[in-house]
């Protein structure tokens, strides 16, 4: 299916009427999509404004990448589709609810074919590793973003989330923003200078 059918029809896409607050399905990717970011789940910010990661974790997730606001954007090489493309709404216990399965169920498998180019994958958070990884992922989110080297020759590379719920997880793991976040700004240095 081609692409812009394959996004007319996400786009259009109420498959969880009456099991979310409101279906918005919010993804960005293009023909070019050369690194693709695949999160959780919109937030509320993004459900409303329909941009992904136009949020504080957006701004961490740009630091960790080295780029600002107008190239993450702009870019055409950069693609952001969350493994849920609505948000699942607000958790009275705290946070959001996960991401629903039956939208990674519907399109992750044809949304993915229909990107040939991408030559890294960003798994932002346990969500999106599990889902992706499956019995590659190792027993936690931690373990999993800490073998991050052992998954770059499958494209892909696990990552936390970076909500500043994650605050305390980077300050007991400084190794991520020592070891992984200049590896991951020497790649998206690479894929946008190409």
């Amino acid at each position: 299916m081609p692409l812009d059918v394959l996004l007319s029809e996400i786009r259009a896409c109420r498959a969880c009427v009456g099991d979310l607050p409101e279906p918005r399905p919010v993804v960005r990717v293009g023909e070019g999509t050369r690194l693709l970011i695949c999160g959780q789940a919109p937030g509320r910010l993004v459900h409303e404004t329909g941009l992904p990661f136009n949020d504080p974790s957006g701004n961490r997730l740009r630091d960790w990448m080295g780029i600002d606001r107008d190239t993450f954007y702009g870019r055409p090489e950069i693609g952001v589709a969350a493994m849920a493309f609505c948000f699942p709404g607000t958790n009275p216990k705290g946070g959001d609810y996960p991401p629903p399965p039956r939208c990674a169920q519907l399109w992750r498998r044809p949304l993915l074919e229909s990107l040939p180019k991408v030559e890294l994958t960003l798994l932002v958070g346990g969500y999106a590793q599990a889902w992706a990884l499956g019995d590659r992922m190792k027993g936690s989110m931690t373990d999993t973003v800490a073998a991050w080297s052992e998954y770059l020759a499958q494209g892909v590379l696990p990552m936390p989330h970076p909500s500043w719920r994650n605050t305390a997880w980077l300050k007991r793991n400084p190794w991520f923003e020592d070891e992984v976040t200049p590896y991951l700004r020497r790649r998206v240095a690479g894929i946008l200078a190409e």
